[in-house]
């Protein structure tokens, strides 16, 4: 019998412990499943998210991964005493989730909806927006969920361009890559999707000069990370006109304090972290793969590069 631990903040739980002892029954594991944790040294596998129970994990020596609940890793990545494997969370629901927000987020942009949705003036508007391969949209990351989103907007007709640090070969979709491309990749975009994880070299990867290459009056999609925009070149952006609408789901501190100026400002669409939830049902069956795998010595799903830090 194995030792699970699960250290992934004792609110969850409750929501996982059911899912998880299923899926460890289905694939005919037997496990001491626990969210307590009295013998590091007896560990085999620990189920982790970024605010749960270990900061040091020196004491976990038979530990032969850590499964991180979450598809973003920076919160743990650069941990000096993690030297187990780290697996991150590549889970179907999770990038339906994703995917499904920024199809819809996307379209709202495109056809115009809000002033149809808003309108107290009773204004007849009968304005047609342009078809979907009429407006170019650029995704600025393309690991799993950029390329999902990537995808499916491509299959509505929209011309699409991606974007990503490394050089990246995606069948069907234009990808650039680098400082280089970055102005190739956005200029011209009237929808700007952000989906890249938080490095030294993506803080900020949108700020007042690049800002100014898309096209006058493009909507940014943000569902990625917060650190990604320079929040006061994005609202000045705004009011100029520049950019004409940003959703927005990720902020540098949450929940988004009462008064930051996105939730007032008119050109600002507040969603609150909603974009790409983790689901109990659909992570368990992800984490107990990886621990079958674990345990036939097959190699683990989604492993973590520590130089690129994800």
């Amino acid at each position: 019998m194995i030792t699970i631990y699960f250290a992934a903040g004792k609110n969850r739980w409750p929501s996982y412990e059911a899912p998880l002892r299923a899926a460890l029954q289905d694939a005919g594991i037997m496990a001491d499943l626990r969210c307590d944790c009295p013998d590091p040294a007896r560990v085999d596998y620990i189920i982790f998210a970024p605010g749960g129970e270990i900061d040091d994990f020196t004491p976990f020596r038979r530990c032969k991964a850590v499964l991180n609940l979450w598809a973003g890793v920076e919160r743990i990545v650069g941990n000096p005493t993690l030297t187990q494997p780290l697996c991150r969370m590549v889970d179907p629901a999770l990038t339906a989730g994703m995917v499904e927000w920024v199809v819809g987020h996307s379209l709202r942009h495109h056809l115009g909806m809000d002033r149809h949705i808003v309108n107290p003036s009773r204004e007849w508007d009968a304005t047609c927006p342009p078809i979907a391969a009429e407006r170019p949209v650029t995704v600025l990351g393309l690991g799993a969920l950029g390329q999902a989103c990537a995808k499916a907007l491509q299959s509505l007709g929209f011309p699409l361009r991606g974007w990503s640090r490394t050089a990246k070969q995606i069948a069907g979709l234009d990808t650039y890559n680098g400082q280089d491309g970055l102005k190739a990749a956005l200029t011209g975009a009237e929808i700007i999707v952000l989906l890249l994880p938080k490095t030294a070299e993506t803080e900020n990867i949108l700020n007042k000069e690049t800002l100014a290459w898309p096209a006058r009056g493009a909507a940014i999609l943000n569902p990625g990370r917060g650190h990604l925009i320079e929040d006061a070149a994005l609202l000045a952006a705004l009011d100029a006109g520049a950019i004409g609408h940003a959703t927005l789901d990720v902020f540098r501190v949450e929940p988004l304090p009462a008064d930051h100026p996105f939730w007032s400002h008119p050109g600002v669409t507040v969603t609150p972290h909603i974009a790409a939830e983790t689901r109990p049902k659909s992570a368990s069956a992800v984490v107990v793969e990886n621990i079958r795998r674990g345990q036939v010595g097959l190699p683990l799903l989604h492993l973590v590069d520590r130089a690129r830090g994800y």
